[in-house]
């Protein structure tokens, strides 16, 4: 029998044990997926906003994975780190490790004023509406009138949203009961999502883009002079003997056309506006009181190179609020080797290269492998590929000895396993609080209420 261990609950993770599976070279094999959480499904319960429910569903097809017989999930164990398991010594106990860890750090502006009170990254306020135990107790409190979202791909027209949204709305979703009434009593009004380079090189999708336009109550408004800088603007169908523009970027073309030519807002009244705004750096966060005040950008041009070039003009932007949605980036695990420049740890088709060396036994999947790229399809692909590796690898690493029984020595270890069944109960605790608050499931945000679910225990 060979056994494997996943570690990380996410797609990547989910995919691979599915991939392990399905494969038929070795039939003989028993999974555990190992999570730090006590709950599974990584990004696609705590990353994916609560207004998406159809990508949401996505817990079903990987509950039917993680409920087959041959895996075992194995939540709330610690994987690196003070008191958590190295991976020499889960080497150990599983014939194989594959190691789906994600991209968990935000990147920095890396600007002055950072820093400041009111200036939070992306993945702190989706953590915070998403219920994830890690997210700062005290939340968000939304006193400002004006906030920035510096970015222009998904997560960022994913924060402007939910700030944008009416409560109302999302009290049909399973976001928790404080960010439900934090969002209710919001005082924000004005939402700009701002982007150093132009429309063409967004990385949003179209239909993310039309969700902003479809809020109830919510003025888009952008301003045709910036469209106009971006070449593609011009001729969206592609010029002499160039190639036609990729049919996403043709459609946001038109999107945003179609919103500039909207009437100017109105400047006062409980309508709240969406601001997009392309050719804007961000070179500081202003100050005022302790807090942040603005947002300082560079304007800039296109270089005729694909990139950008500053123009020497700067634009001030006022906002108490400042969300920096520009990308993640993998983390070191100890006892793994990392490379720092690309986030990842070092592999040659998902074997981990210990100085160059593939490591016996040892394999990555998902971001933490490719980096922060592609949606959540495309890491089915990646864990095939790294599946591929570990089965030829498969008839070495089978004649290894290790632990005849993990979990007992998982716990033997200090660890507190959260098996299925915990799960399950914790299923349960937030469909009963749903039902306690009138509402349908609300997910319960902290390790204490978690855990004692996990428990059975009462809230």
């Amino acid at each position: 029998m060979l056994r494997v261990a996943v570690v990380g609950s996410g797609p990547s993770g989910v995919y691979t044990a599915q991939a392990l599976l399905q494969q038929s070279r070795v039939p003989d094999v028993r999974v555990h997926v190992l999570d730090r959480l006590p709950t599974p499904y990584g990004l696609v319960r705590y990353g994916v906003a609560p207004d998406h429910e159809k990508i949401k569903s996505l817990q079903s097809s990987l509950r039917a994975v993680l409920e087959d017989e041959r895996i075992t999930f194995v939540g709330h164990v610690e994987v690196g780190g003070p008191g958590g398991l190295s991976p020499a010594r889960l080497k150990e106990l599983y014939h194989a490790v594959v190691y789906c860890v994600g991209a968990a750090a935000d990147r920095p502006l890396s600007v002055p004023g950072e820093d400041l009170p009111g200036s939070f990254s992306a993945t702190e306020f989706v953590s915070w509406y998403s219920a994830h135990p890690d997210a700062a107790a005290d939340g968000f409190a939304l006193h400002a009138g004006s906030a920035v979202v510096v970015g222009v791909g998904n997560v960022a027209v994913d924060v402007a949203r939910i700030l944008a949204r009416g409560a109302a709305e999302l009290r049909a979703t399973d976001v928790p009961r404080a960010a439900l009434d934090a969002l209710g009593s919001s005082r924000v009004r004005d939402v700009h999502i701002a982007g150093r380079r132009g429309p063409s090189q967004a990385r949003f999708t179209t239909k993310e883009l039309r969700e902003l336009g479809a809020l109830p109550g919510v003025r888009m408004v952008v301003d045709g002079t910036e469209l106009a800088l971006d070449p593609a603007y011009a001729a969206p169908a592609g010029g002499p003997g160039t190639p036609p523009l990729p049919a996403v970027i043709r459609r946001n073309l038109e999107v945003l056309r179609g919103w500039s030519q909207n009437p100017p807002p109105a400047p006062h009244g409980l309508e709240r506006r969406i601001r997009m705004r392309f050719f804007l750096r961000p070179v500081e966060l202003l100050e005022r009181g302790g807090q942040v005040a603005g947002v300082r950008f560079a304007r800039t041009a296109p270089d005729g190179a694909g990139g950008v070039r500053d123009t020497g003009a700067y634009e001030d932007v006022e906002a108490q609020l400042v969300l920096r949605a520009v990308g993640y980036r993998g983390t070191p695990l100890p006892g793994l080797p990392f490379d720092p420049a690309h986030g990842t740890v070092p592999h040659l088709a998902g074997r981990v290269l210990r100085d160059g060396v593939a490591s016996p036994g040892e394999y990555v999947a998902g971001w933490i492998k490719r980096g922060p790229t592609g949606v959540i399809g495309s890491n089915r692909s990646c864990a095939k590929e790294t599946v591929a590796s570990l089965v030829e690898d498969a008839p070495l690493l089978v004649r290894g000895d290790v632990t005849a029984d993990p979990l007992q020595a998982l716990r033997a270890s200090g660890q507190l396993p959260v098996e299925w069944d915990g799960w399950l109960s914790i299923e349960r605790a937030e469909a009963e609080l749903g039902r306690s608050l009138g509402r349908g499931r609300v997910k319960i945000p902290d390790w204490s209420g978690l855990l004692d679910a996990a428990r059975g225990e009462g809230r």
